[in-house]
């Protein structure tokens, strides 16, 4: 399956016919009728795109796309607006507070799954890390999968690079155990000892890693993040 689409939208016919499409296209979907919820489910399922309606109940979908792109964990999620206003201040105020394109009602379902595979593409280009990666001292060669420290290397297990890799790869974002578990490992973490290995390879890689174990930074009480200016 591809990325899962959060839909945010409070007109029932329309939030069937895009579930209807986007399922038809390979993706999840998750829907929601108003803004707060879409905060909350955004930050616990990270989705791979939201389209927001602009006018929700309560708070609006521009307030929406503001949280969204203040915090941490969900600025990085691209946003299509979804709206029936047509106005040019409107869609300059939307690109404005981060969102990544603009489509009005009545639209072709077509258009917009365009628009979406579009933005998506846009994301992955963008977030491409390059093939060998540099921070200080330490060096990944992500073909080779290598490391150095120093310009010496560096014997990684599979499991400790997979997890330098996608620490990397979060740009500074802090990744909680469970999604460290989820991404790595697959489990199901409701055991406590398989939340503690995670905290075990840190520690294991933190020491091969010597002079940049700075790098792994333990964020109290939820997970990890890389440091990539030290």
């Amino acid at each position: 399956m591809k990325e899962t689409i959060l839909i945010v939208e409070d007109e029932k016919d329309i939030v069937k016919m895009l579930e209807y499409n986007l399922k038809k296209e390979g993706f999840g979907t998750l829907s929601v009728g108003d803004g707060e919820d879409a905060i909350d489910i955004a930050n616990r399922k990270k989705p791979g795109l939201v389209i927001l309606d602009l006018m929700l109940p309560g708070m609006d979908g521009l307030e929406v796309c503001k949280k969204l792109k203040l915090e941490r964990k969900t600025s990085d999620i691209p946003v299509i607006m979804l709206t029936a206003k047509a106005q040019e201040s409107d869609k300059i105020v939307g690109l404005e507070l981060g969102a990544d394109d603009y489509i009005t009602k009545p639209f072709s379902p077509r258009e917009l799954i365009a628009r979406i595979k579009a933005v998506l593409r846009r994301v992955k280009e963008k977030d491409k890390l390059p093939e060998i990666f540099k921070a200080g001292d330490l060096t990944l060669d992500f073909s080779k999968i290598s490391v150095n420290v120093k310009d010496k290397p560096i014997e990684l297990t599979s499991k400790e690079f997979e997890l330098l890799k996608i620490l990397i790869e979060a740009k500074g974002r802090v990744l909680s155990r469970d999604y460290l578990l989820d991404n790595i490992w697959g489990f199901d973490h409701a055991v406590e000892i398989q939340t503690r290995t995670v905290d075990v390879h840190i520690r294991t890689l933190r020491k091969k890693l010597k002079s940049e174990a700075k790098r792994i930074i333990t964020v109290k009480n939820y997970g990890y993040r890389f440091e990539y200016e030290t």
